[in-house]
């Protein structure tokens, strides 16, 4: 029987943090995107529940852990020290760090903070910093955001009014599969649950986690960085384009990309077998040592 365990965890500043691990071998820690319940790993936790240490926590305000009580304590370095005490409580000593959209620059800088912990890295569709610099390919949002933040921090209730009810319904499905992600590609039943989850978050602590990840980048550590990298970009990803996984790709020695044609934000379940097979290639390639092939059971032969 495949061993779960759902744990709790307290982070420096007294906040709960809560967890999941499952299965035992090689430990692949998931960062999940801002605003995000760990649905863009469904296809890869199929893919590797049996063969590798599955651990994902949800950040702090984020589904069952708590809002910290300060909620200043929103920075990417505050999530680090989270998953490092939840490393420690499910004892795991070195974990391969993949992130997904804010996640790539979570994992970077714990690689940064902790790079004896730090197995290797796989960054999907991602920026390593200053994020709304970049969303889709121009300033936009970066210019637009200081302006925002006062009402969603100072006034949250006024926007929840129309997020909660506009968000997690079949119109902002048929928004978003028509312009940031690729509907021909993605199945309702893997990308609404998103949207139910974003559509309930707390917008106080949203902005204020946006905040703090769009004034970090890990840019200065990327040519530091000496464990195996996988980078995973989306062909079309308008929210961390493309040419940033291959600025990444550049400046990591030794690192690896794979571009998903014609993939969005959500590449990893848009073309899950695609992504998985990769980074099953990956691992074989770099810890076969620790990576048990799990062999197809012989079919029956035919009448």
């Amino acid at each position: 029987m495949k061993r779960v365990k759902r744990g709790r965890v307290t982070s420096f500043d007294g906040t709960q943090i809560a967890y999941t691990s499952t299965g035992e071998g090689l430990p692949l820690y998931f960062a999940d995107g801002i605003g995000c319940d760990g649905y863009v790993w469904k296809y890869t936790r199929r893919m590797f529940g049996e063969t590798c240490r599955l651990v994902h926590s949800h950040y702090r305000g984020h589904a069952d852990s708590e809002m910290p009580r300060d909620t200043n304590n929103l920075s990417i370095l505050d999530l680090v020290e989270d998953i490092r005490r939840v490393l420690d409580d499910d004892e795991v000593e070195k974990a391969i760090m993949v992130g997904h959209s804010m996640g790539c620059q979570v994992i970077f800088e714990f690689a940064r903070q902790y790079p004896e912990r730090t197995l290797g890295l796989v960054p999907m569709c991602g920026s390593y910093g200053y994020p709304l610099k970049t969303f889709h390919d121009n300033r936009l949002l970066d210019t637009v955001f200081p302006f925002l933040y006062p009402l969603f921090v100072l006034t949250p209730w006024a926007p929840e009014a129309i997020w909660h009810r506009i968000v997690p319904t079949k119109l902002a499905y048929f928004i978003a599969t028509h312009g940031e992600i690729n509907g021909h590609m993605i199945r309702e039943e893997d990308f609404f649950p998103y949207l139910q989850f974003i559509g309930k978050i707390d917008l106080r602590m949203f902005a204020k986690m946006l905040d703090y990840a769009a004034r970090h980048t890990a840019e200065d550590f990327l040519p530091q960085i000496n464990v195996p990298t996988l980078i995973i970009a989306g062909e079309r990803d308008t929210f961390t384009p493309g040419w940033l996984s291959d600025k990444m790709h550049q400046m990591i020695e030794g690192s690896e990309l794979l571009t998903v044609p014609r993939g969005s934000h959500t590449a990893p379940i848009e073309m899950p077998q695609l992504v998985n097979l990769r980074l099953e290639r990956w691992l074989l390639d770099h810890f076969a040592d620790h990576y048990p092939v799990v062999k197809a059971k012989p079919q029956a032969k035919s009448a």
